[in-house]
């Protein structure tokens, strides 16, 4: 096989590695500032590796029950033309553990990172804004490149490894295990890292601003070293699992996509396209990266914007070349090109839709911190009304994304005469939002080590000056946080379109039916109805799991600390420690327990309705689920998001009464906010970002366990 460009894929995947490490040691060499500091930065290290061991331990567990089922499930309902059922089941067993180890390594990595960078990024702040800026991102580059970097290098690794160079028509299907077991594990990563999070910031924000009316991240406070290490495990472990199984699975979804159009052609490339652009995707991200400057008096934002910017711009130059190299037959790529551009486009949309919706500077924030004036339950109204608002401007922009896509693939079809032109556009539109996924991943955790960060440092007690830069690079990482939960719902829906398209593929191959019939899905048959309504309700089901989960855990914690308070008055009096360890401790055993039902119930729901209701059923669930799944995931993810910079909004003294006397912190307005913050902080943190897996994970269940349907 001799495909154009597909050099790229295992050079980009080296370039990744190599880039990581050169930023890897520079955090790692870089200064550990004081005493107080690295004592503080040492126990949200011991905290967040414990909780990590006791749950992948946990993960592992599934992930091997889990295949050996696929195995069986393969070997005595699966065929493929020149491979025995033993051998199948085996390859594709081997492919879900494979994707399982890959994501608990991304997982893994994008944790221990970042807990080191926390403590490097406050010392940095002794001296200067733009130090301290650099270490962050890179410390989050570290996490964003090498995980897309693994995912690239992984699944080019399975399709070479499963013959894909001499049969590539087939190996797509024989990968898509390696997806599957990828979406496993971020599904449970994401769900516990996210109780965990959210229960620990929850006890430390009622019962310490609220309750006992001491800053945020006061040592004081029983629940601010569990509440630390929660970011590190959630925002990190779980988002870096999260990212690396989406673009593990919307990869193997194009390329099953491309095997339509390569029976016609001939051309592997209609196979590795996606792999080749998600190359050049890396090579831009870390140009993008290294660009990034801060300034003592500068916005942080300004500078991570001119990054992505510069991103942005590679990504369209590349998309150009690699559609007009590879995707060009009759000289019709240009109609790809249109559609990779509608992707790199949506994905700037969503940067600002979210951020309209997620920053202080604009009227849906302004109008929920105005509301604290009356009390929490109107902060929870208006936070509820603008949640449920995001999702106008969100579908819109996916549904015209798909529109074009789809149109320019089909104009591409008509121009070419060859089949599946508008489907193989919204998968190119969906690889052009992805190719930026390293640099929007590295700003991902770039928000949680600056939360970190000014944690340690006002816990060791730093300067003002100190905390001020913290709080400036803090607020920035609150805001790279909800512009990445934006992409990461957009891209979520663009894929969700690309992946049912493949599943409907792979019934087709399972079957021999003609196209008509197996790409077709009517809503008029009793049991496809019923597919699709139980995909909806499974969606808020396990949103209610997850958000009751937080609720459980949380109440623990704050009578945990209420009672620490009450029993030894010399903590507040600053002569005695709190038992942070033990706060610790009850975090981390019911974010484990409280973890296992939601995420049993996402597997089982879609293999159960396969079963009773068979294929066509089994797409409506898929994709009325996914469509329920992308809104509410809005709804949560923005409305969360409002409420979180409602309550910073008032913290810093932007909101003012009628005379121009500013409404700050320990006002019954501030402490009306921080109730909403605390309402949506499983909404943002933990339900939310969660759906994301679970659309995806539906799309690999269905597509691996599709034999079980027919």
């Amino acid at each position: 096989m001799d495909t154009p460009l597909t050099w790229i894929v295992p050079v980009s995947g080296l370039i990744a590695v190599l880039v990581a490490a050169y930023f890897a040691y520079d955090v790692l060499h870089s200064p550990t500032g004081t005493k107080e500091m690295q004592d503080v930065a040492e126990a949200i290290y011991v905290g967040a590796v414990a909780f990590i061991n006791r749950q992948y331990r946990t993960i592992a567990l599934l992930a091997i029950a889990a295949s050996i089922l696929i195995g069986a499930v393969v070997y005595f309902f699966e065929q493929a033309p020149g491979v025995s059922p033993t051998e199948l089941a085996i390859r594709t067993a081997i492919a879900f553990l494979v994707g399982a180890a890959a994501s608990m390594l991304s997982g893994i990595i994008g944790m221990f990172v970042a807990v080191k960078s926390n403590l490097r990024t406050g010392a940095a702040a002794q001296t200067s804004l733009g130090d301290a800026l650099r270490i962050s991102l890179r410390g989050g580059a570290v996490s964003g490149i090498l995980v897309v970097g693994l995912s690239l290098i992984g699944v080019f690794t399975m399709f070479t490894a499963y013959n894909g160079l001499a049969h590539p028509g087939q190996a797509p299907f024989l990968i898509v295990g390696f997806g599957f077991g990828a979406s496993f594990v971020a599904l449970f990563a994401q769900l516990g890292g996210g109780i965990y999070t959210k229960a620990a910031d929850i006890g430390a924000d009622l019962v310490g601003k609220v309750e006992a009316g001491i800053p945020e991240d006061d040592p004081r406070n029983a629940a601010v070293v569990a509440d630390l290490v929660g970011d590190n495990v959630g925002d990190c472990a779980g988002r870096g699992a999260d990212l690396f199984e989406s673009t593990a699975a919307e990869n193997i979804g194009a390329m099953i996509l491309g095997v339509a159009i390569f029976a016609k052609t001939n051309e592997p490339a209609w196979i590795l396209f996606p792999l080749i652009v998600r190359g050049f995707g890396i090579i831009a991200s870390v140009v993008g990266i290294f660009l990034v400057r801060g300034r003592e008096k500068g916005d942080p934002i300004n500078s991570l914007n001119r990054g992505f910017y510069v991103t942005t711009a590679l990504n369209i130059v590349f998309m150009w070349f690699v559609t007009q190299t590879l995707l060009n037959d009759k000289g019709a790529g240009y109609w790809f090109f249109l559609a990779g551009l509608v992707g790199i486009l949506t994905s700037q949309a969503f940067v600002y839709i979210t951020r309209y919706y997620t920053s202080g500077g604009w009227r849906p924030v302004k109008e929920i911190a105005n509301a604290a004036r009356t009390g929490p339950a109107t902060v929870i109204i208006a936070g509820t009304a603008v949640g449920y608002e995001t999702t106008a401007p969100s579908v819109i922009t996916i549904s015209l994304a798909l529109f074009l896509s789809y149109l320019f693939g089909s104009h591409w079809g008509d121009a070419t005469g060859l089949p599946n032109g508008g489907v193989y556009g919204t998968a190119v539109a969906t690889m052009g939002m992805l190719m930026s996924a390293a640099f929007i991943l590295a700003m991902d955790t770039f928000g949680p080590i600056t939360d970190n960060a000014a944690g340690v440092v006002t816990m060791a007690g730093a300067s003002e000056e100190v905390r001020h830069r913290m709080d400036t690079l803090d607020a920035a990482g609150n805001t790279t946080k909800a512009l990445t939960k934006g992409y990461a719902v957009a891209s979520a829906a663009l894929a969700a379109f690309l992946l049912f398209s493949a599943y409907l593929d792979r019934i087709q191959e399972l079957t021999g039916r003609a196209f008509d019939v197996t790409h077709t899905v009517n809503l008029a048959n009793v049991d496809v109805f019923l597919g699709g309504f139980l995909g909806a309700m499974l969606v808020y089901l396990f949103s209610s799991l997850a958000i009751r989960a937080v609720g459980r855990a949380g109440s623990a914690i704050i009578e945990e600390v209420r009672t620490q308070f009450r029993e030894h008055p010399g903590i507040m009096a600053g002569t005695e420690k709190p038992d942070y360890a033990r706060v610790v401790d009850i975090t981390t055993a019911s974010a484990l327990r409280n973890m296992i039902a939601p995420g049993l119930l996402a597997v089982c729901a879609p293999v159960v309705v396969g079963i009773l209701l068979k294929s066509q059923a089994e797409a409506a669930f898929l994709m009325v689920g996914t469509m329920a799944g992308v809104i509410l995931a809005t709804v949560l993810n923005n409305g969360g998001g409002a409420w979180d910079n409602a309550k910073k909004f008032i913290e810093l003294g932007d909101l003012k009464d009628e005379s121009g006397k500013v409404i700050g912190k320990g006002t019954p307005t501030h402490a009306a906010a921080v109730v909403g913050d605390t309402v949506g902080d499983p909404f943002k943190d933990t339900a939310g970002p969660s759906l994301h897996v679970l659309v995806k994970l539906l799309s690999t269940i269905t597509l691996v366990l599709a034999p079980l349907f027919i």
